[in-house]
């Protein structure tokens, strides 16, 4: 063959389509039961649960170059933010998409005219994109908040609903990279597609079926007469080019490169039959005290109504993995996402739980944005470990291996 491609998942699979579209004889071998990779959706009883926290940004540059976005029918959540606070919840209204309902956000308290100038005073730098993508003046998210002068609940809801993103509670990523990612929520809301988040590597492999292999694991590369031996463990074949697109640690091994710091998360997933009150946003808590674990918390089909049979109710909730590797018993969550909610959980059943160790690459400060995808002649790699740790990085990583691959095999 030209080229194969190690895993199945965003990078491995864009990569893939880019070369297969250029006319290379490309396989994809895939080591599990299913593509997508970290972004995979099981259904539960009629639910669509997503392995982890997900959520589409239709404001990725990327997406659209990648795959037909209309096709994903995606499904927005509320423009803004819910917030539990020490009596009653309040809702942040994106400013540019409910510009009408900001003053009677603020007549609300909780936000007053410091907080609105430290918050343009730290998200200012995300104007110009390219500046913050050359890292030359990052700084932690930690420093960066605190030099911009944000406090208070305004501070706790930003910490809190980032950490949610970044999988990171300590305020060590890259304060460029949360401003890259604070600049998609302000030009797109976060959606889910209607048939899950697999729908993303669905789309991404409409053309690669019969390309595509699963229950196939790479144990081996090595260089033979010009071309590459992959190996099985059982038999091998020969390519010109591989690409190596597995999970970041597993793909660290078979390039020998050093493994990326990875965050974990543990996502609990609940079904009702009582309806939910609230707005069809993500929730987080902004009490001074914070009584548990959970990052962010919503009634997901709420705002995706296609996650859920007809009169049932889904509620998902994200916490991180401890640096032991231990998760929240889900009692705890349950309960904290219910205080969140303003809800009563007696009637939640637990539909699954994610507990995955691996789900984000870290994204310490200073921000490297373009990270090789060239390992020696022959051999490549690419995975949101190489870009951004996001679906915008895995999308542009792979098709940055494949277009490497063009220009080096010509």
């Amino acid at each position: 063959m030209d080229v194969l491609v190690i895993g199945a998942g965003l990078a491995g699979l864009r990569c893939a389509g880019v070369l297969a579209a250029a006319g290379r004889d490309v396989h994809v071998w895939e080591a599990s039961d299913g593509i997508g990779g970290r972004v995979r959706t099981d259904v539960v009883d009629g639910f669509r649960c997503d392995r982890g926290f997900q959520v589409l940004n239709p404001a990725y540059p990327e997406l659209g170059r990648a795959v037909d976005v209309d096709a994903l029918r995606l499904q927005p959540f509320g423009a803004g933010v819910a917030v539990r606070r020490e009596r009653g919840s309040t809702v942040w209204v994106h400013p540019l998409r409910l510009p009408q309902k900001v003053p009677a956000m603020l007549a609300r308290g909780g936000l007053g005219p410091r907080d609105v100038l430290a918050a343009a005073r730290w998200v200012a730098p995300a104007l110009r994109p390219g500046a913050l993508k050359s890292g030359d003046t990052d700084t932690t998210l930690r420093e960066a908040l605190d030099a911009a002068g944000v406090r208070g609940e305004l501070r706790r809801v930003i910490d809190r609903f980032l950490a949610g993103v970044l999988l990171d509670d300590t305020g060590a990523t890259s304060n460029a990279f949360a401003l890259l990612l604070a600049r998609m929520f302000v030009l797109g809301v976060p959606s889910l597609p209607a048939g899950g988040m697999a729908a993303l590597p669905a789309e991404l492999a409409r053309l690669l079926h019969d390309r595509i292999t699963l229950h196939r694991k790479a144990v081996g590369i090595r260089a033979d007469s010009g071309r590459l031996v992959v190996s099985d463990g059982t038999d091998t074949v020969r390519a010109a080019q591989v690409v190596i697109a597995a999970d970041p640690v597993t793909a660290a091994g078979l390039a020998g490169l050093p493994a990326p710091d990875m965050h974990g998360v543990v996502t609990d997933w609940w079904a009702t039959d009582q309806p939910q009150t609230g707005p069809a946003m993500l929730w987080v808590d902004g009490r001074p005290a914070n009584p548990g674990p959970v990052l962010n918390t919503a009634v997901i089909s709420a705002a995706a109504p296609t996650y859920a049979p007809p009169g049932r109710h889904l509620i998902a909730a994200s916490a991180l993995k401890a640096a032991d590797g231990s998760a929240p018993d889900e009692a705890v969550t349950r309960r904290h996402a219910a205080a969140i909610l303003g809800a009563d959980a007696s009637g939640w059943e637990l539909l699954i739980r994610h507990d995955i160790p691996h789900a984000l690459p870290a994204q310490p400060s200073p921000l490297s944005v373009r990270r090789p995808v060239r390992i020696q002649d022959g051999l490549w790699v690419c995975g949101d470990h190489r870009d951004t740790a996001s679906i915008q990085g895995a999308l542009v990583s792979g098709r940055r291996a494949a277009e490497a691959v063009l220009a080096g095999a010509g």
